[in-house]
């Protein structure tokens, strides 16, 4: 079996949800607090390749400073945009 890691937000239901789903298969994951531990840019990018979607399909509006930031314009590249989710991984 593959080693698990989940990159988790204990504050956030699904995140607690699904911790709790992993666990519950038998499996003890490796738990990265996200806000506490941010990934850096190269891990984003692997993970982001990895589950095959784009930078900004990763980016969560709800909860977060993504209207604050004005990062629906597309003027926003996705080297910037990755340095926006490191300066503010939620």
């Amino acid at each position: 079996m593959a080693d698990v890691t989940i990159y988790h937000n204990p504050d956030c239901g699904t995140s607690r949800n699904t911790l709790a789903l992993i666990r519950h298969a038998g499996i003890e994951p490796t738990v990265i607090e996200y806000l506490k531990t941010p990934p850096s840019k190269e891990t984003l990018r692997k993970l982001i390749a990895a589950i095959g979607i784009s930078v900004r399909q990763l980016l969560r509006e709800k909860g977060t400073p993504f209207t604050d930031l004005g990062l629906a314009d597309p003027k926003w590249a996705d080297e910037q945009l990755l340095d926006f989710i490191g300066q503010h991984p939620s």
